[in-house]
């Protein structure tokens, strides 16, 4: 098993610096696509969202509207 200290998990910024997930805010748009909530899909949602620049609008270019 490996050493604790040598596990790398997560998200980080340019830097290096570790990013808490739990305080990136999901986006409106979010709610209403299909892949909010799929496992598959969440790495990728995640990093679109940590990519939102603050003040502009959110776009996703794998957004789905659910039907």
């Amino acid at each position: 098993m490996e050493d604790e200290s040598e596990i790398i998990d997560g998200y980080f910024d340019d830097e290096g610096n570790t990013l808490d997930q739990e305080l990136v805010t999901k986006p409106a748009l979010c709610l209403s696509c299909r892949k909010d909530n799929d496992p598959q899909e969440e790495e990728l949602c995640m990093l679109t969202r940590m990519d939102n620049v603050d003040g502009e609008e959110f776009l996703c270019g794998a957004y789905e509207k659910i039907t």
